[in-house]
């Protein structure tokens, strides 16, 4: 397959330098390339589709009037990440998630940070996701944040920067375990010969660390789903699966006696620990949101007993809030006293008079979002952004300013994608996984997500991105 037209473009490529030679990571992959025809490399990806509908690995587009299920595209060319760079990612989420762990156990008890007035008391006190009920609680082994997906991207020297923390049910990670299964049949020798380190024991490594929350030598574990109709239930059967435990709605459990069971045909079974895949305020209709049909009335009484764990805690959504995200570096130093080993990407925080008057004026250079906004909506692109768009953002901040935060466009790293015009850049994010139990473990991979329309910086899912298999290597 030709990769001599192959373009880089004004920005960082994870594949090839601004000179055209190819990063020496990506030589071997390289090699195969060009001893692959244009033909086979469809006809791997057209068995790469097919095999990801045979597995399930679809989603539901909640705005999409077709009500159809898609699958999340898995584009044949991989991301490689030489372990160099691997270490310092690895070393700086670790940092990030400690930090983060702290402040949750903080504001929800002693609050010294807010005292010391390192973060404004309102922006936290005032936000949506500060559960007052979870005031004065310290979850199970102390331990808040137990499952993070965080979003790093690269700017055009080829920094990481920490884009967004997900703290609350972070998603992806079942396409991720797939598309290692899918890719490693295309390349199966190279894959090999590279030394690319496993992803495939994350199942076990998340059923390790949610028994390490319980007391009891053999705890029943389940993963809640709000169901069938979520856009993620592929990923919430598929991990109870490979976990072997239950899979539950809140239809299938009770609360007695501060206790909670799940009903089954031969009566009533406790359940010890529970990996929630619905938001915290759905949780508990008696203690949270009354309108919620999702969850099970009574059981943030069973948490507050201790006679249940939940991960994530309820309550973490505060610390992935967008403003909260500025205050991250700030958190780590008053924390651990270090410096931030991943940086953030420049904030402006509209709240402040001084920030909202430079995004008012630099609209059309910023990608404007909403604080407490996901999945690519509530955001403006202002370079790619009309006019009249721009009015329209303007009038939003200057009536609430609070909810909106601005940053510099960022380029975002590309990797070569296979297009009907051969190979051609896309730009791309990265979610690596954390797992919290008895230590602090990054898995060596992650969700790599692709904006598969020309020039789109927008990688959601939702929005038409796809994904690809990112390869951590041993050396």
């Amino acid at each position: 397959m030709e990769t001599n037209k192959y373009k880089v473009g004004d920005h960082f490529d994870e594949m090839f330098g601004a000179d055209g030679n190819c990063r020496p990571h990506y030589n071997e992959f390289l090699e195969l390339l060009n001893k692959t025809s244009t033909k086979k490399m469809s006809q791997l990806q057209f068995a790469a589709d097919k095999t990801q509908v045979a597995m399930g690995m679809t989603f539901n587009v909640y705005h999409d009037n077709q009500g159809v299920e898609k699958i999340l595209h898995l584009d044949i060319v991989p991301r490689i990440i030489p372990n160099s760079e691997w270490k310092i990612l690895e070393a700086g989420l670790k940092q990030r998630i400690q930090a983060l762990n702290m402040f949750l156990q903080d504001i929800y008890n002693e609050q010294r940070i807010l005292k010391d007035e390192i973060i404004p008391a309102d922006l936290i006190l005032n936000s949506k996701d500060y559960l007052k009920p979870c005031i004065g609680l310290t979850p199970p082994k102390g331990i808040w944040c137990h499952i993070t997906g965080t979003d790093l991207v690269r700017d055009k020297s080829g920094a990481y920067y920490i884009l967004e923390d997900n703290l609350r049910c972070p998603s992806g990670v079942s396409y991720m375990l797939e598309s290692r299964e899918i890719i490693k049949r295309a390349y199966p020798e190279l894959f090999n010969k590279l030394g690319v380190m496993p992803v495939s024991d994350y199942p076990a490594k998340l059923l390790n660390m949610l028994q390490f929350l319980s007391d009891k030598p053999k705890p029943v574990v389940g993963v809640l789903t709000p169901g069938i109709h979520n856009s993620a239930y592929f990923e919430h059967s598929y991990l109870a699966l490979q976990m072997g435990v239950e899979l539950v709605s809140g239809m299938d459990l009770i609360v007695k006696d501060k206790k909670v069971y799940m009903q089954t045909t031969k009566g009533l079974k406790q359940i010890d620990v529970l990996y929630r895949r619905i938001d915290d305020t759905f949780l508990d209709p008696t203690a949270f949101n009354p309108d919620s049909m999702l969850g099970i009335p009574g059981i943030f009484e069973a948490y507050k007993a201790g006679n249940i764990a939940i991960a994530n805690a309820p309550g973490t959504g505060v610390a992935d809030d967008k403003a909260v995200y500025s205050y991250v570096p700030k958190i780590i130093k008053y924390y651990l006293g270090e410096e931030p080993i991943l940086n953030n990407v420049p904030t402006y925080l509209c709240r402040e008079e001084e920030d909202r008057n430079y995004v008012l004026e630099n609209i059309e250079h910023l990608v404007v979002k909403e604080t407490n906004a996901a999945g690519g909506y509530g955001m403006l692109i202002g370079p790619k952004a009309d006019k009249e768009e721009h009015e329209k953002f303007r009038k939003l901040i200057r009536e609430n300013p609070t909810n909106y935060i601005a940053q510099p466009t960022l380029s975002l790293s590309t990797v070569p994608t296979l297009t009907d015009e051969g190979l051609d850049g896309r730009h791309v994010d990265l979610r690596p996984y954390i797992l919290y139990g008895n230590e602090i473990e990054v898995i060596p991979g992650a969700l790599t997500r692709v904006a598969l329309k020309k020039g789109s910086l927008v990688v959601n899912s939702s929005q038409g991105g796809g994904s690809k298999d990112t390869w951590v290597l041993y050396k």
